[in-house]
């Protein structure tokens, strides 16, 4: 199990970087140091610590040729990121183009952005990818879940974009862009066909929603005219969640707007045992890659364990 984390987190490094070596052999024999992998780590808060410091021994044990650079979150906000997060952080994640990412708390007050939605904005970390596969010895109502969820991840209702009109009513923005739509889709029907994928399934609510999904289906369907070989599909979520849950096995890769990615991600997770079982990378422009903890930093049991 060690080395299969181990190699699931190298793989979103191959994913998103062209490199000559090969993570995925059985072994790793690579030790020198002119082969080592430079990462940044971001323990994290709560039991964040804990569990890097478990990643570290697993990866240790599984003889990855990786150095960690770790950076933590300041104690006061840093005006060039408007959050507790320094400018040295962030460039040490575009400078290395692969990071591992522990579960991080939100702070209370206001002045400042969340933690990962700075990461996100900052990074330009456009895709989540989350692999979601069943596993053996781990008993749940399914055993053959092996299916990936692809969520644009910069954009949708997680915009930012809230204000009340009059006392009483509120307003959301949903913002769906062109760029962003062919930018997430292009990477989903990318890692099908260099994964070995047979299908993507576009969820939506365009049948509602006519202009935001249904640019971004346009999106979806445009990109996979350049992948016949990839069945193409369109499916409502809410439908989607029923098909999820009564036979999971339907799907491959599905590629959602933001808000559709966050509650199907989840389901997901759900139907192989939680959210502590199930990987998670963030993919950005230029090759960079940030891993990370799904589930959250959960204060109160840290050191308890």
């Amino acid at each position: 199990m060690a080395l299969q984390i181990a190699k699931r987190f190298l793989r979103c490094r191959a994913d998103s970087v062209a490199s000559s070596v090969r993570f995925f052999d059985r072994t790793f024999t690579s030790q020198s140091n002119s082969n080592l992998i430079r990462a940044t780590l971001f323990p994290g808060d709560g039991i964040g610590p804990e569990i890097a410091e478990s990643v570290r021994q697993i990866f240790k044990v599984a003889e990855v040729p990786i150095e960690w650079e770790e950076h933590y979150v300041g104690t006061e906000i840093d005006p060039r990121t408007n959050s507790f997060l320094t400018w040295e952080s962030l460039e040490s994640v575009r400078r290395n183009k692969v990071g591992l990412k522990g579960p991080m708390a939100t702070p209370i007050g206001k002045g400042h952005r969340s933690l990962n939605l700075t990461l996100r904005k900052e990074l330009n970390l456009y895709a989540n990818v989350r692999p979601c596969y069943s596993l053996p010895g781990y008993k749940t109502r399914y055993d053959d879940v092996n299916l990936i969820t692809i969520r644009e991840n910069t954009e949708g209702e997680y915009s930012g974009l809230e204000h009340q009109v009059v006392r009483g009513v509120v307003e959301s923005l949903k913002i769906i862009t062109r760029q962003a739509s062919l930018r997430v889709a292009e990477y989903a029907f990318h890692y099908a066909k260099t994964h070995g994928r047979e299908r993507v399934s576009a969820i939506h609510k365009a049948n509602i929603m006519q202009k935001t999904d249904g640019l971004f289906l346009k999106c979806c369907r445009e990109v996979a005219e350049k992948y016949p070989e990839i069945k193409y599909e369109e499916v409502v979520i809410d439908n989607c969640c029923m098909m999820l849950v009564k036979n999971p096995a339907l799907f491959d890769v599905l590629v959602m707007p933001n808000l559709y990615g966050d509650i199907i991600s989840d389901l997901c997770a759900g139907l192989i045992g939680g959210l502590g079982l199930t990987p998670s990378c963030n993919i950005g422009e230029g090759g960079i890659a940030l891993a990370e903890a799904v589930h959250g930093s959960a204060p109160d049991i840290a050191g308890k364990v």
